[in-house]
């Protein structure tokens, strides 16, 4: 076993499956989480998965607990529905780094942004005019803007953010959302997240991007009643965006806007019901395939009749 060596696990799912796979590499593969959403010459399965969308995580080869944690996690999952074996091999992890730089590629995205990565120059990234770069280096934090449910975070932001406004990006991940607000000219950003390692890469990233944003490892907590935010945007898992409407929709100043997404369409009622209960109105609907984004405004005032869907 070479020093320095990983063990990756990749697993070929749909959009059903996709959440609860992606939370379990989050919880027991280190925080890693690598998707491919192409065609993948290394393991793409020739009896034919029908699957283009593959999830990866990286633990350390000399770890056979870590390793074991993962598949008796896809064990139970594949006990609810139905997951294909995972691939399983061995990489240094130097090739793991720059295999990831090979998927990763400058990115138009909608709301009139491009990810960059930050091994490119900008000035070779073919951006348009108009476009606001945003240069990133994920790490091993989710969120490079290949997930449907960040571009469906990202052009809702450019539908709401204005400049000078005040933004919380809840489970910023590698901070892509929150450098998108600081983009749009937000005036004060501040990004959370309960996973230190993806704290880490944020500030890095938003370095990278010379802008500045508050970024704190934790979880969301109570606002502070002086400093309330024009947006909240949480692109997090739908069970927590239910467990947590009442806190998001706390930070909001009266009219503003709930951003909510990492829901699947199956649950998408149930996650809007919850941003009604929390003072919100009802939530406007944005979709990309299987994912949905909630936009839902604060009521205008305290006991007043929540606002309808954001414009």
């Amino acid at each position: 076993m070479s020093a320095g060596a990983l063990t990756e696990i990749s697993v070929a799912v749909d959009g059903e499956a996709a959440e609860a796979v992606h939370e379990l590499f989050e919880r027991h593969g280190g925080g890693a989480v690598v998707e491919v959403r192409v065609a993948d010459p290394v393991h793409d399965d020739p009896g034919g998965l029908g699957a283009t969308t593959w999830l990866r995580t990286y633990v350390p080869a000399d770890d056979p607990g870590a390793r074991l944690r993962v598949e008796v996690g896809l064990w139970h999952l594949s006990q609810i529905h139905p997951i294909p074996e995972a691939v399983v091999r061995e990489v240094a992890e130097a090739d793991w780094a720059e295999a990831w730089k090979a998927h990763f590629t400058p990115l138009h995205l909608p709301g009139g942004f491009v990810v960059v990565p930050a091994w490119i120059d900008p000035a070779e990234a073919g951006a348009r005019p108009g476009e606001h770069v945003v240069r990133l280096d994920p790490g091993m934090a989710f969120g490079t803007g290949l997930h449907p449910t960040t571009q469906l975070c990202l052009a809702a932001l450019a539908d709401h953010v204005r400049p000078g406004a005040r933004v919380l990006d809840a489970g910023t991940g590698s901070g892509i959302l929150a450098i998108a607000a600081a983009r749009l000219g937000a005036a004060y950003v501040r990004g959370v997240d309960i996973d230190a390692r993806a704290i880490d890469s944020a500030r890095a990233n938003a370095a990278l991007n010379g802008v500045a944003i508050d970024f704190d490892a934790g979880g969301v907590t109570p606002p502070a009643a002086s400093a309330p935010f024009d947006v909240v945007v949480a692109n997090i898992l739908a069970p927590t965006v239910v467990a947590l409407a009442t806190v998001l929709a706390a930070h909001l100043r009266p009219g503003g806007v709930l951003i909510a997404s990492g829901i699947l369409a199956e649950q998408a009622d149930g996650v809007a019901a919850a941003m009604q209960a929390a003072g919100c109105g009802p939530p406007a609907r944005r979709a990309a395939g299987d994912w949905v984004a909630l936009v839902a405004r604060r009521a205008a005032a305290h006991g007043a009749d929540a606002a309808g869907p954001p414009a």
